[in-house]
């Protein structure tokens, strides 16, 4: 699973560039021919904030409130995209017309149970802090336009992360598909599925639980686990994004709102962390503003 303040922080910033694509005019008009000019087709920046509602860890069912900063933009043809608490860069200018592809590093951080404070499990607790991770890699993507109507479009992505800091020293490939539609001159929509995939390394540091003094309610002692690697997780998102000038094309102040549920499966399910202290369900929730100049 992703834990849902990076998910907030990569869903809120792709909202705040959505609106590129929201250039039709208003819903009971019909969609024009070619899309105006936008403040998006050059050099641009997007900034926002984000308040979300998280499970405390993967696998917790307690929840807590996050609050996250968030920068996008274009500069030179170098796109910067919001990845997991992290950022990915595309080298690769969008084509004028058809299909169009990117490409670049990225980096992310992961910040699962450092914090004691914030597991909200006195026994997970027990087990002691993790390290955070520094996670470095690539992205690379293609985008399809035009399926439906002018301004719409279908991503395929895939990020591959490798652990530099010692924390969890493993490998994390995330694959997504997301489908971007405007609603209106002003409403955007975006719905994704993902998944993620994790190698043994990174499964024994989150999920496999050692022994310990830390006991249940009952008295029992959390029973031991050794986690592998396989799927992580699964999920889907469904964003809104809302221009308050009415008029997307022209930037200025967005609002946004995020729905989301992923499932974890696998080790990271059957580890006593989630099957007996938390739950494969996770779900979240998040409301954000962002400016674009």
């Amino acid at each position: 699973m992703i834990r849902f303040a990076s998910a907030v922080a990569a869903t809120i910033a792709c909202a705040l560039a959505a609106p590129a694509f929201a250039q039709q005019a208003d819903a009971e008009d019909s969609l024009p021919a070619v899309p105006p000019e936008t403040v998006f087709d050059g050099d641009y920046i997007s900034v926002g904030v984000g308040v979300g509602y998280n499970a405390s860890y993967s696998g917790s069912d307690d929840y807590n409130v996050n609050i996250l900063p968030i920068v996008q933009g274009s500069l030179g043809g170098i796109d910067i995209n919001p990845r997991p608490a992290g950022l990915a860069i595309d080298f690769i200018p969008d084509a004028d017309e058809g299909i169009s592809f990117s490409a670049g590093p990225m980096v992310r951080l992961r910040s699962d149970r450092i914090d004691a404070d914030d597991i909200n499990d006195d026994v997970v607790a027990a087990y002691g802090e993790l390290d955070r991770a520094v996670e470095l890699g690539g992205s690379v993507g293609v985008k399809f336009p035009q399926l439906l109507n002018p301004f719409d479009s279908l991503s395929l992505s895939l990020d591959a992360t490798w652990d530099v800091a010692g924390a969890h020293d493993g490998r994390v490939l995330s694959p997504s598909v997301t489908y971007f539609t405007p609603l209106s001159r002003a409403t955007a929509a975006s719905l994704s599925l993902s998944t993620s995939f994790i190698d043994d390394d990174f499964a024994d540091y989150y999920y496999s639980v050692p022994p310990t003094n830390a006991l249940l309610p009952d008295g029992e002692e959390l029973p031991g686990f050794q986690a592998e690697g396989g799927m992580q997780s699964y999920g889907i998102n469904l964003l809104l994004a809302h221009d308050l000038s009415g008029d997307a094309t022209d930037g200025g102040l967005s609002v946004i709102g995020i729905g989301g549920w992923s499932k974890l499966v696998g080790d990271a399910a059957d580890t006593p962390f989630t099957s007996i202290r938390g739950d494969d369900d996770q779900y979240f929730v998040a409301l954000g503003v962002g400016y674009t100049f």
